[in-house]
């Protein structure tokens, strides 16, 4: 039986931005339903990466990506935001018109929410780890082969082989280095697509002995069952060795699908969405777009960017969804109103 609600806006994804989309909409009396194809809310930061730390939220010196989910699902409480987790939107028809916007959004479940605004902030789409071309690496993932960290604990004195020249490859280079009982990296050239200060650090444990780096690729894998025992490693010199691990993780990126939103009429460039950057606003009155999934001139993929996007999308929501409403912008430190919502005495 396919359920329907009403509301004023369903978000697609509940990521950080999408989250915290929820927190702005809320401060303007907005309903918003959470739609996502993930199990629980928190998008690549709760699926991928959660124990890893980010430094650049303002406010927080350092705050692991979980604990950046933890505190906006805190933060969005006193709204009561409903979330459809492990559901997929297939459909968005229009209802109104550009004047007074409508839709119905379907998803894979069943689920069907009438909505007069839909605020796409799903990430790059749903995502998939580009796997290496490597003979029945499949007999090893989940076991000894893995695309993400998600307990760091996990890897605690075991031998882990890092293969990969990315940011996440350095990232949890250095992350895992001071668990692990040997951290050895894998990558095919002496160049890193890496910031910086994690390259130095890298090449830092290197040059005392705390770590190891092979110039190289891995050709194949050996091990018992599900549990990896050894790479097998063609390095650059032509020379083949055997590498002892008890772990894999290959970051090689990720592959980006947009699934049905491709089919939405939003006028895509590139597989991403063009937005303005008063109000973020697709080509569709009524829809608009935050996050890593939106193209502008100037635009940056980080955390807090969606953030700014996402308190400029709200502004204009108000106006569709209160149009005889005059909205008069408000100081959350100022507004006792605000503070009211927040449950702040």
């Amino acid at each position: 039986m396919t359920e329907q609600i009403e509301t004023d806006v369903v978000i697609v994804g509940a990521g950080p931005a999408g989250l915290f989309a929820v927190f702005e909409l809320g401060l303007l009396d907005i309903k918003c339903h959470l739609i996502d194809i993930l199990s629980k809310p928190g998008g690549q930061c709760a699926e991928l990466y959660p124990e890893k730390p980010i430094y650049d939220i303002p406010g927080f010196p350092e705050v692991s990506a979980q604990g950046l989910v933890d505190n906006l699902l805190k933060q969005i409480q006193p709204f009561h935001p409903v979330f459809h987790m492990g559901e997929m939107v297939e459909r968005v028809e229009t209802l109104g018109d550009a004047q007074h916007p409508k839709f119905r959004v379907s998803t894979d479940a069943g689920t069907e929410i009438t909505a007069k605004c839909v605020l796409v902030a799903a990430g790059g789409g749903s995502f998939m780890p580009k796997k290496p071309p490597i003979p029945e690496i499949e007999t090893y993932e989940g076991k000894s082969v893995f695309y993400a960290v998600r307990k760091v604990e996990q890897f605690r004195g075991r031998r882990v082989a890092i293969v990969g020249g990315g940011d996440s490859a350095l990232d949890w280079v250095l992350n895992l280095q001071p668990v692990a009982k040997r951290i050895t990296l894998i990558h095919r050239r002496d160049a890193f697509r890496a910031a910086p200060h994690s390259v130095n650090s890298m090449r830092e444990l290197v040059a005392t002995g705390r770590m190891d780096f092979i110039l190289g690729q891995v050709s194949s894998l050996k091990g018992e069952g599900a549990q990896l025992q050894a790479m097998v490693v063609r390095k650059e010199t032509g020379e083949t060795v055997d590498v002892a691990v008890d772990d894999m993780l290959p970051f090689f990126g990720l592959t980006m699908k947009l699934g049905p939103i491709a089919g939405w009429g939003l006028n895509l460039h590139e597989n991403l969405i063009p937005a303005d950057t008063e109000k973020f606003e697709t080509s569709t009155p009524g829809v608009f777009a935050i996050g890593d999934i939106i193209t502008y001139p100037g635009k940056l993929k980080l955390i807090l960017s969606g953030f700014h996007e996402g308190a400029l999308a709200a502004q204009k929501i108000h106006r569709y969804v209160y149009p005889d409403k005059r909205l008069v912008f408000q100081y959350t430190t100022s507004s006792t109103s605000l503070q009211k919502k927040l449950g702040v005495n």
